[in-house]
Protein backbone atom coordinates (compact mmCIF):
# COMPACT_ATOMS: atom_id res chain seq x y z
CA UNK A 1 0.00 0.00 0.00
CA UNK A 2 1.31 3.46 -0.95
CA UNK A 3 0.48 6.67 0.88
CA UNK A 4 0.99 9.97 -0.88
CA UNK A 5 1.14 13.35 0.83
CA UNK A 6 1.47 16.51 -1.26
CA UNK A 7 2.64 19.89 -0.05
CA UNK A 8 3.87 23.18 -1.44
CA UNK A 9 0.73 24.61 -2.93
CA UNK A 10 -0.39 28.15 -2.34
CA UNK A 11 -1.13 31.45 -3.99
CA UNK A 12 1.21 33.10 -6.43
CA UNK A 13 1.14 35.93 -8.91
CA UNK A 14 1.40 35.14 -12.58
CA UNK A 15 5.01 34.74 -13.63
CA UNK A 16 6.07 33.38 -10.27
CA UNK A 17 7.24 29.93 -9.22
CA UNK A 18 6.17 27.21 -6.83
CA UNK A 19 7.56 23.80 -6.02
CA UNK A 20 5.25 20.96 -5.08
CA UNK A 21 6.41 17.93 -3.13
CA UNK A 22 4.86 14.52 -2.73
CA UNK A 23 6.17 12.03 -0.18
CA UNK A 24 5.37 8.49 -1.30
CA UNK A 25 5.49 6.08 1.64
CA UNK A 26 5.62 2.48 0.49
CA UNK A 27 6.58 3.32 -3.09
CA UNK A 28 9.04 1.14 -4.98
CA UNK A 29 9.49 0.78 -8.73
CA UNK A 30 6.75 1.95 -11.01
CA UNK A 31 5.36 5.19 -12.30
CA UNK A 32 4.62 8.42 -10.55
CA UNK A 33 2.99 11.50 -11.91
CA UNK A 34 1.43 14.86 -11.30
CA UNK A 35 -2.15 15.58 -12.25
CA UNK A 36 -4.32 18.62 -11.83
CA UNK A 37 -7.98 19.48 -11.84
CA UNK A 38 -9.24 22.97 -12.44
CA UNK A 39 -12.77 24.01 -11.45
CA UNK A 40 -15.29 22.65 -13.89
CA UNK A 41 -12.69 20.65 -15.81
CA UNK A 42 -11.60 17.06 -15.91
CA UNK A 43 -8.47 15.89 -14.16
CA UNK A 44 -5.49 15.97 -16.52
CA UNK A 45 -2.07 14.38 -16.37
CA UNK A 46 0.74 16.90 -16.65
CA UNK A 47 4.01 15.06 -15.99
CA UNK A 48 5.08 11.46 -15.44
CA UNK A 49 8.23 9.75 -14.27
CA UNK A 50 9.19 6.09 -13.92
CA UNK A 51 11.70 4.08 -11.95
CA UNK A 52 12.99 0.63 -12.93
CA UNK A 53 15.78 -1.07 -11.04
CA UNK A 54 17.37 2.17 -9.91
CA UNK A 55 16.94 3.93 -13.25
CA UNK A 56 14.73 6.98 -13.36
CA UNK A 57 13.27 8.37 -16.54
CA UNK A 58 10.79 11.04 -17.44
CA UNK A 59 7.91 9.83 -19.54
CA UNK A 60 6.68 13.20 -20.67
CA UNK A 61 4.86 16.45 -20.08
CA UNK A 62 1.54 17.83 -21.17
CA UNK A 63 1.90 20.47 -23.86
CA UNK A 64 0.36 23.05 -21.53
CA UNK A 65 3.28 22.80 -19.07
CA UNK A 66 6.25 21.86 -21.26
CA UNK A 67 9.32 24.02 -20.67
CA UNK A 68 7.70 25.71 -17.66
CA UNK A 69 7.30 22.70 -15.32
CA UNK A 70 9.92 20.12 -14.31
CA UNK A 71 9.22 16.79 -12.63
CA UNK A 72 11.91 15.11 -10.56
CA UNK A 73 12.26 12.34 -8.03
CA UNK A 74 14.48 11.90 -5.02
CA UNK A 75 14.27 8.12 -4.98
CA UNK A 76 16.18 7.79 -1.72
CA UNK A 77 13.63 9.98 0.04
CA UNK A 78 10.70 8.67 -2.03
CA UNK A 79 9.76 12.25 -2.75
CA UNK A 80 8.37 13.50 -6.04
CA UNK A 81 8.72 17.16 -6.98
CA UNK A 82 7.11 19.47 -9.48
CA UNK A 83 8.94 22.73 -10.09
CA UNK A 84 6.53 25.18 -11.65
CA UNK A 85 7.94 28.31 -13.24
CA UNK A 86 6.35 31.12 -15.24
CA UNK A 87 2.99 30.35 -13.67
CA UNK A 88 -0.13 31.42 -15.52
CA UNK A 89 -3.65 32.01 -14.26
CA UNK A 90 -4.74 28.90 -16.17
CA UNK A 91 -2.42 26.82 -13.95
CA UNK A 92 -4.88 27.38 -11.09
CA UNK A 93 -6.04 23.93 -10.00
CA UNK A 94 -5.82 21.29 -7.34
CA UNK A 95 -2.63 19.32 -7.97
CA UNK A 96 -2.40 15.64 -7.19
CA UNK A 97 0.39 13.13 -7.26
CA UNK A 98 -0.30 9.51 -8.07
CA UNK A 99 1.48 6.21 -8.48
CA UNK A 100 0.82 3.12 -10.53
CA UNK A 101 2.55 0.16 -12.15
CA UNK A 102 0.35 -0.48 -15.16
CA UNK A 103 -2.81 1.19 -16.38
CA UNK A 104 -4.48 4.10 -14.61
CA UNK A 105 -3.13 5.46 -11.33
CA UNK A 106 -3.66 3.22 -8.33
CA UNK A 107 -2.91 5.56 -5.45
CA UNK A 108 -3.67 9.27 -5.13
CA UNK A 109 -2.66 11.98 -2.74
CA UNK A 110 -5.16 14.31 -1.15
CA UNK A 111 -4.27 17.20 -3.45
CA UNK A 112 -2.81 20.64 -2.90
CA UNK A 113 -4.37 23.88 -4.16
CA UNK A 114 -2.41 26.16 -6.46
CA UNK A 115 -3.93 29.56 -7.19
CA UNK A 116 -2.34 31.93 -9.68
CA UNK A 117 -3.65 35.46 -9.97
Amino acid sequence: HVQLVESGGGSMQAGGSLRLSCVASGYSDGCMGWFRQAPGKEREGIANIYTRGGITGITGYADSVKVRFTISLDNAKKTLFLQMNSLKTEDTAVYYCATWVYGPPTYWGQGTQVTVS
